[in-house]
């Protein structure tokens, strides 16, 4: 099926790069890249209104190739260490569970509907990454919104193409001992663009400068 990539041209650019610097892939990471939301049309945040949630259902296929190489930018699908080690895939899908299910508790419609969560991508940060430099969360993914009672899709799929600057070194430490964790950053993050994309009417913001977690912008860091 055909589906609508709907993300700010800016993204394409970001995504692409992802933690890696340009030209051919190497041990160096971003340290400017602004971040990017993905934009859902007005013609759909006006038919929100009408959803209630009955549930997020995230797949995250064996297919995605995970690395536990600690290098500034291993080539994997999956980039993840937050979390002690093991089902990485299970980890990175209750992260998307979780953020997207808080930043869609507020459709309170009569039609129940599932988001349908397809994951492409989920790339953080490593270890030797995160102690110095930073980088880029990059996160990939594709919505599908599903009636609930009749199991038709009602819109989508939707690719999604979410870029999150990560901290490095000195302000990750800061960042954490505010209790802005990498975990609680993207959760943040993803709930705040699906209150934005799919608030029952008012158009998200088509711009390059992406929605922020409010933390993150009232702790005064650099996004």
């Amino acid at each position: 099926m055909k589906f609508t990539k709907l993300i700010a041209g800016l993204a394409v650019a970001v995504g692409l790069s992802a933690c890696a610097s340009s030209g051919p892939i190497s041990e160096t990471a971003t340290r400017n890249t602004p971040d990017v939301a993905p934009v859902v049309a007005a013609e759909l945040t006006a038919r929100s209104a009408d959803w209630r949630l009955a549930d997020v259902r995230v797949n995250v296929s064996g297919d995605l190739k995970v690395s536990e190489a600690n290098r500034y930018y291993p080539i994997a699908d999956i980039v993840w260490r937050e979390d002690p080690y093991g089902d990485r895939r299970a980890q990175v899908a209750k992260i998307l569970d979780d953020g997207l299910t808080s930043g869609l508790t507020h459709l309170k419609g009569d039609r129940p509907v599932f988001f349908d969560i397809e994951l492409s991508r989920f790339h953080s940060l490593t270890e030797k990454t995160r102690v110095s430099i930073g980088g880029v969360h990059n996160i990939v993914y594709t919505l599908t919104v599903v009636d609930a009672a009749t199991g038709v899709a009602l819109h989508g799929p939707i690719e999604m193409v979410i870029a999150l600057k990560a901290f490095g070194g000195d302000q990750a430490f800061e960042a954490e001992r505010r209790g802005q964790t990498q975990k609680v950053r993207i959760q943040t993050h993803l709930a705040s663009l699906m209150r934005q994309a799919f608030n029952g009417g008012q158009e998200m913001r088509v711009v390059a400068q992406a929605a922020v977690a409010p933390q993150d912008v009232n702790s005064g860091a650099t996004q």
